[in-house]
């Protein structure tokens, strides 16, 4: 099966049966699919603004508040996150089984806030931060994967789960 496997050679499951309940019933799991995929779409209106402001020197005070939004988007998805751990995993971070996607999310966060930081006490130029920004964005996209992968994973692992439960009946 594929995902991710011990040096024995067998699968490391994401999720025990318990676990896994409590994921498909929480709230918290409803939520993170909600704002998971608007955070995205923030992130590409934002992205292109950025870009725009890069190119032609013009909407810095649009591309801006669409940095600030991400932020706050980033910022929600990280303490319901955090929430949706504590209630799967009985912890509110660094749980095994995405303990490296919460450490990446810190240095997200870091670049996001940095940004913030720079933009309040005017460290940076206006292309300074935008490149910042940037910066901020592209750790995004590796952390989105990160989590789209483990997602991948979840369900290929549920998939064999379900086919075995089958065959053993």
């Amino acid at each position: 099966m594929p995902g991710l496997q011990r040096a024995t050679g067998k699968p490391v499951f994401l999720y025990t049966e318990e676990q896994r309940t409590r994921r498909d019933t929480s709230i918290w799991t409803t939520i993170q699919g909600v704002l998971a995929p608007i955070q995205f779409l923030v992130f590409l209106v934002s992205l292109a603004l950025v870009i725009r402001y890069l190119l032609t020197g013009s909407g810095y005070d649009a591309a801006t508040i669409s940095i600030l939004i991400k932020t706050v988007f980033l910022l929600t998805i990280m303490v319901t996150g955090a929430i949706w751990e504590k209630v799967v995993f009985g912890q509110y971070l660094f749980a095994p089984a995405f303990f490296w996607e919460d450490v990446f999310s810190f240095l997200v966060i870091a670049l996001h806030l940095a940004y913030v930081w720079a933009l309040f006490t005017g460290a940076l130029g206006p292309v300074e931060e935008m490149w910042l920004a940037l910066a901020a964005y592209a750790a995004y996209v590796v952390n989105a994967g990160q989590f789209l992968w483990k997602l991948r994973v979840a369900r290929l692992q549920a998939s064999s789960v379900s086919i075995t439960e089958e065959a053993t009946a």
